[in-house]
């Protein structure tokens, strides 16, 4: 069903009011022709909170959603893995539920997205960024981080991520069975499932949008528009650290450490929103 959002246009001359809505065609055939599954990295303490939120807001435009923790709860729902809580085993986390997710849904979408409890994800400019691209290619996509005096690159696991049904093909059938290719626990998850995508010949894809601007965001968009990054930021980034309103792609994907509120307002802001009286007639340059 196709999202319309009202809006009022009124001549000022006379007290007559013509009610419009947004055309969203492209974004609907979009949506037919990208598939997106989203699962999301939580945890039992945070269901009624950070998980609630995004099953509230972003996540119900994903085609498929799926919740992952170390405890099942068919009410929510949930799915519990056999893996214990920690940052020590967020890689374990990560592993299997790509690995249940090839098993059970590798023909339910074409990308598969892995977030965290507290990423607030605009689903329609994820589909846009992949609509040029072929899930049939090995690639991911992300904001693009660097190990500190390695070689090794991978996607930040708190921007999100979206690997191609070709990668989770790949992992599915030779990453999980050797540990030598992909780790199964241990290490810094993101970094991990990077080294595991490199090593299966996956891509990292480049997310930013012609004027290099950002659209996979680590934090929450007021640091970015700011500047306001702790040092480890700098130093991880592939690409030099922007700030600023010009720094951020107008068509954003993601941004990390949000609160429920923070959903919330994103959701506010990004879907009801109207400037009164004027009505966009901005084109895309991608």
């Amino acid at each position: 069903m196709s999202y319309i959002r009202p809006l009022t246009k009124c001549k000022f001359t006379v007290s007559l009011c013509v009610y419009i809505s947004d055309d969203d065609r492209v974004g609907e055939e979009l949506r037919r022709k990208v598939r997106i599954l989203c699962w999301v990295m939580t945890s039992p303490r945070n269901l009624g909170n950070k998980a609630a939120a995004v099953k509230d807001t972003w996540g119900k435009r994903c085609d498929v959603l799926l919740f992952f923790s170390s405890v099942s709860n068919s009410t929510f729902p949930v799915i519990g893995l056999n893996v214990s809580e920690g940052r020590d085993h967020l890689t374990a986390k990560t592993m299997q539920a790509f690995y249940y997710i090839y098993q059970h849904h590798l023909n339910d979408a074409d990308w598969f997205m892995k977030t965290d409890d507290d990423t607030y994800v605009i689903i329609e400019n994820l589909r846009y960024l992949l609509s040029t691209q072929n899930a049939s290619r090995p690639v991911y996509f992300g904001h693009h981080f660097k190990y500190i005096n390695d070689r090794r690159t991978y996607n930040s696991g708190g921007a999100g991520y979206v690997i191609s049904k070709e990668a989770l093909t790949r992992y599915g059938v030779q990453g999980r069975a050797n540990k030598s290719i992909c780790r199964q626990d241990g290490e810094a998850e993101d970094l991990s499932f990077g080294e595991c995508m490199e090593n299966l010949g996956v891509v990292i894809g480049n997310s930013a949008d012609s004027s290099g601007r950002t659209r996979f965001h680590c934090f929450m968009l007021n640091a970015h528009l700011v500047g306001d990054f702790p040092d480890w930021y700098y130093n991880f980034s592939v690409k030099a650290v922007a700030k600023g309103i010009d720094s951020v792609s107008d068509y954003a994907i993601s941004f990390h450490y949000c609160r429920p509120q923070d959903m919330y307002m994103f959701e506010f802001l990004v879907y009801h929103l109207q400037l009164y009286g004027v009505i966009s007639g901005r084109q895309d340059i991608t």
